[in-house]
């Protein structure tokens, strides 16, 4: 198939098209600054922003299949505020949706987040709603993946939250106690490679998690003791979390605000985690721990 990975030269993108690759696909990333120095040798690429749709029409043309991937960090405010995510989630998607159907391309997959909403509680949950909508009212067969925070080689997840939990003491919103089911990238972009290739999964939406359900604070002893170091979480009450974060939210360059205060507020696993669909088991997924290289003890 011609595959085009939209978002491609992002974390989950580059792990994607090695996966696309190794299956004989002929793939081409379409993101705003491609390096093909990060990509495998086969990879065209193409330049555009999804918030502009001419700049990404002509890279439709002769496609089988389009992923979606392009998203900004729920983990940290974006740059422009928070109305970007609008801009970037449903307004992209519904750009990239347009240039599908403009060039007849048969198949779609939007990569999603766990809680997508429209009415959800925050600008990031609320957009990836409507995003979501978007897709499943096109004429082209859909594919909705939802997946947990994904952790592996040039992730975010854990160097954020070694970031935000520093070694011996580390005050926490809520004592850390927000829940994760993480997944690793190398666990998911098989399941991904496999919504294009396989008829049954048109028209399906998958939520995706990892093999155990994590709090933060979990996760940020792990990653301390990655590097040889323990971590004391001190618990900050919630609601003076929020009052912190939102006073701090409007100090330019600080990466935490409003939103992020809110998405601690819920957790981010599966109520039935559908790898099975994907003739995978939880079992054999990999573990954070196992990754890191650290005993599983907690």
């Amino acid at each position: 198939m011609n595959v085009l990975v939209v978002g491609g030269s992002g974390f989950i993108g580059r792990h994607l098209c090695e996966e696309l690759v190794d299956r004989d696909h002929d793939v081409t990333v379409l993101s705003r600054d491609p390096d093909p120095r990060d990509l495998p040798d086969s990879v065209e690429t193409a330049a555009g922003d999804v918030t502009a749709y001419d700049s990404i029409e002509p890279a439709f043309e002769g496609q089988d299949a389009v992923y979606n991937l392009v998203a900004l960090s729920p983990l940290r405010k974006p740059p422009g505020g928070d109305e970007r995510h609008i801009e970037v989630h449903r307004d992209g998607t519904e750009h990239c949706l347009r240039a599908a159907a403009e060039h007849d391309v048969p198949r779609f997959v939007q990569q999603s987040a766990l809680g997508a909403d429209p009415a959800g509680d925050t600008h990031y949950i609320r957009a990836k709603g409507r995003a979501e909508g978007l897709v499943r009212d096109t004429d082209v067969d859909w594919t909705i993946v939802r997946p947990s925070v994904v952790f592996g080689d040039g992730g975010e997840f854990v160097p954020f939250t070694r970031t935000l939990t520093p070694p011996v003491l580390a005050p926490l919103p809520g004592g850390g106690k927000t829940r994760f089911q993480p997944i690793h990238v190398g666990d998911l972009v098989p399941m991904l490679a496999d919504t294009i290739e396989d008829d049954d999964h048109v028209g399906q939406t998958y939520e995706l998690g990892g093999p155990e359900v994590l709090t933060l604070a979990d996760v940020a002893k792990l990653a301390r003791r990655a590097r040889g170091q323990s971590v004391t979480v001190l618990p900050v009450p919630m609601a003076l979390a929020g009052v912190g974060l939102t006073v701090a939210g409007s100090i330019p360059g600080f990466p935490l605000g409003r939103d992020q205060y809110r998405s601690l507020k819920f957790d981010n696993t599966v109520e039935d985690n559908d790898v099975d669909a994907f003739g995978v088991s939880e079992g054999e997924l990999t573990t954070l721990a196992a990754y890191l290289d650290v005993t599983p003890q907690i």
